[in-house]
C-alpha cells in the first residue's frame, strides 16, 4: 500500500504543481508506475476546474466562467499538456523528417502550428462548456480530466518511447498487468458514477469524441516518428479532453 501512495504522489508531482513534501519515496521502479495512476489525477484536475466554473457561474455569464476553469486547470498543471501539445504540431507540422521534427520538438519556442493548435483546441474547449447546462458541464470537465489521462496511458501501453531522453522517458519502461487495471478501473469508475446522474448515450458520444481524438492525433504524429514522446502524450491527452467535450455537445 505504501509504494502505491508514493506511485500516487509522484503522478501527482508529475502532473500538476500541486506544492508536496520533498520525501516522496522515489525510485525510477515507482515513476515508472505512475501512468496507473494518471486518471486519479485527472480526477482532482477536472474537479478543481469544475469547481472554479461552478464557483464562477454564481457571478459571471458562461463563456467567462468556462474561460477562468480553463485558466484554473492550466494553473494547476503548468499547462504541461498543452505545451506537449503545441510542440507537436510545430514538430510534426515543421519537420520535413523524423529528426527534424524531433529537434523543433525540443525547441521551447512555441510555431506557427503550435499557436494556432492551441488557439483552436481551448477555444473548442470554451465554447463546448459554454453549450452545456451548468451541472453537465461540470460533470463534464471531471470525466474528460480523467478519461483524457486513461486516453494517454493507453499511448504508453500500445506505443514506443523513440527518445532516448525527455519528459517521457521515466515512464517508457511500460506498465505492470496491475497498473494497467488500476488505470482501467479509474475510468471505469468514472464511466459508471457518470451513467447514475445523466443518460448512458451522452457517455457513449463523449466517448466516441474521445476516441476519435485519440486515433487522430496518432495517426498525426506515429506515422511520421515511429511512435510517442512525452509531447505526443500531451498532444493525445488534449485531444482526446476535446473529443469528449465536443462528443457530449453533439449529442446535446
Amino acid at each position: 500500500m505504501k509504494d502505491e501512495a508514493a506511485k500516487f504522489l509522484l503522478a501527482l508531482q508529475f502532473l500538476t504543481r500541486i506544492p508536496l513534501p520533498r520525501a516522496i519515496g522515489f525510485t525510477p521502479e515507482r515513476m515508472a508506475g505512475t501512468p496507473a495512476y494518471y486518471p486519479l489525477v485527472g480526477i482532482i484536475i477536472g474537479g478543481a476546474s469544475a469547481l472554479i466554473y461552478w464557483l464562477a457561474s454564481l457571478a459571471l455569464p458562461p463563456l467567462a466562467s468556462a474561460i477562468l476553469a480553463l485558466a484554473g486547470g492550466l494553473l494547476l498543471t503548468g499547462a504541461f499538456h498543452e505545451d506537449g501539445l503545441a510542440d507537436t504540431f510545430d514538430g510534426i507540422g515543421g519537420g520535413l523528417s523524423r529528426d527534424k521534427a524531433l529537434a523543433i520538438m525540443k525547441d521551447s519556442r512555441v510555431g506557427t502550428y503550435g499557436c494556432a493548435a492551441l488557439t483552436i483546441v481551448l477555444l473548442s474547449k470554451a465554447s463546448s462548456l459554454t453549450a452545456m447546462p451548468l451541472q453537465f458541464a461540470c460533470l463534464a470537465l471531471i470525466a474528460a480530466h480523467a478519461l483524457s489521462r486513461l486516453s494517454a496511458v493507453l499511448v504508453i501501453v500500445t506505443s514506443r518511447y523513440v527518445r532516448d531522453e525527455g519528459t517521457g522517458k521515466p515512464v517508457a519502461s511500460g506498465l505492470s498487468t496491475r497498473g494497467l487495471a488500476i488505470a482501467l478501473a479509474t475510468g471505469l469508475l468514472v464511466i459508471a458514477a457518470w451513467i447514475m446522474v445523466e443518460p448512458p448515450a451522452s457517455m457513449l458520444a463523449g466517448l466516441g469524441g474521445l476516441v476519435a481524438g485519440h486515433l487522430l492525433m496518432r495517426l498525426f504524429f506515429e506515422r511520421k516518428l515511429g511512435g510517442y514522446t512525452g509531447d505526443t502524450l500531451g498532444a493525445v491527452q488534449q485531444l482526446s479532453e476535446t473529443g469528449f467535450y465536443l462528443g457530449l455537445l453533439a449529442w446535446l
